[in-house]
């Protein structure tokens, strides 16, 4: 279904939504909150769509890579895949999730934008709804950024930074979602880079743990 008829079939006003994420966004700080050189709880989301339900996943792992605390929600998801928007399809999950763990993590790793994205990005958003925890975005691709030696740039002035991780691969798209600057958020991923692994640790365990979850849910399924 195109993007047009799914704003009209769920009644989405993409309008008033760009205006709120414009608001939103002016609460950023991309600035670090911490000294993340001293930080040691580190968290991930991992999520996925089965039909028209999101399984989201979260992870909070130690320096060793050592998981200390996780938890999942698989929640039906009542609006649509709109380019721009995904945190409103994929972040009333995402807190039903995070608000099981135990543990607070001193940083998420968010899949997604954070101010690389033209408005507010999926990472900013998350930070701004769990009490402005720091977050960390990392994505596949981003829409409207210049690269420039290794820099995103969006009207001149750098978002982010590309980081390539695996020889072959393509580099994830790093930017800082809120509470951390550029440069710290490019120096956490780089860290946590352990080839073979793309992704940086922390997100590579939550992913591990949603495909767990994953297999569980379809075992219940069918047995």
């Amino acid at each position: 279904m195109e993007e047009k008829e799914l704003v009209k079939k769920y009644g989405i006003n993409t309008e008033k939504l760009e205006k709120e994420q414009l608001k939103l966004a002016e609460q950023l700080e991309i600035k670090d909150k911490i000294d993340f050189n001293l930080a040691d709880k580190f968290g991930a989301f991992f999520n996925i769509f089965i039909k028209n339900k999101i399984l989201s996943c979260v992870i909070i792992c130690n320096k060793e890579g050592e998981i200390v605390d996780q938890a999942y929600v698989f929640d039906k998801t009542n609006f649509p895949y709109i380019a721009g928007f995904r945190a409103y399809r994929e972040l009333p999950a995402m807190m039903l999730a995070f608000n099981k763990l135990n543990e607070r993590p001193d940083v998420v790793f968010i899949p997604g934008m954070g101010t690389a994205h033209p408005r507010l990005g999926l990472a900013s958003h998350f930070s701004l709804a769990a009490d402005n925890i720091p977050t960390i975005g990392v994505a596949n691709a981003v829409f409207g950024c210049e690269e420039k030696e290794g820099e995103l740039v969006r009207n001149k002035k750098k978002v982010g930074c590309l980081l390539e991780t695996k020889p072959g691969s393509r580099p994830l798209y790093i930017s800082p979602g809120n509470q951390i600057s550029i440069e710290s958020s490019c120096d956490l991923c780089k860290k946590f880079i352990h080839l073979p692994h793309k992704l940086p640790e922390p997100m590579h365990l939550a992913r591990k743990y949603g495909r767990e979850v994953q297999d569980e849910l379809r075992t219940e399924v069918t047995s």
